[in-house]
């Protein structure tokens, strides 16, 4: 019998910055990693209930070159110290005027996730907080849940196909309650 969460779910993505841990732009100095609340309790929630979990981060700072792809592996490698091992790293070098497939709100980021997981997307979820999140989520055909935080839209928040107040209640939605699934 497989590992599920509710509504079938075999794997959960994250966003790294604003959801994961505190949003500091460009960040390349792991000793500047912050956990968000509730973030060990959340991912130890989806863990242990059997699901893999996984990060999708747009990391622009890259294509604008402003860090390092080895900064971003050292704080993606903290991300981990903090808050366990993930099962699939995902993240974005471009910068928008690139027009990759893979930058959010693009569904690659989901995509690449779920296939190096080797679960369909349809069984995935993103946890985000931004509509970019939620759009690549729809777009990947998987499920999302946005929590807000300060830099939302309400323009974002009306949009989404469900909202918690925080990481433990997104994760509560995504192993128990019913999530619809994002329309494109």
């Amino acid at each position: 019998m497989e590992a599920t969460g509710g509504n079938g779910l075999l794997a959960v993505l994250f966003d790294r910055d604003g959801t994961l841990v505190e949003d500091v732009p460009y960040n390349g100095d792991p000793a500047a990693v912050v956990a968000m609340p509730g973030a060990q309790q959340a991912l130890a929630a989806v863990r242990g209930r059997g699901l893999l979990v996984g990060v999708v981060s747009n990391q622009s700072g890259i294509g604008r070159g402003l860090i390092s792809t080895e900064q971003v592996l050292a704080v993606n490698a903290r991300v981990e110290e903090l808050l366990g091992p993930f099962d699939v790293w995902c993240f974005c070098p471009h910068v928008e005027q690139d027009g990759c497939g893979c930058r959010k709100p693009a569904p690659g980021l989901v995509l690449e996730a779920a296939a190096l997981l080797g679960v369909p997307a349809s069984r995935t979820a993103v946890v985000g907080d931004i509509g970019a999140d939620m759009d690549a989520a729809a777009a990947a055909g998987a499920r999302g849940v946005l929590v807000p935080t300060p830099v939302t839209l309400a323009e974002e928040v009306r949009r989404a196909p469900a909202t918690a107040a925080d990481l433990a209640g997104a994760v509560g939605l995504l192993l128990d309650g019913p999530l619809p699934v994002a329309v494109a």
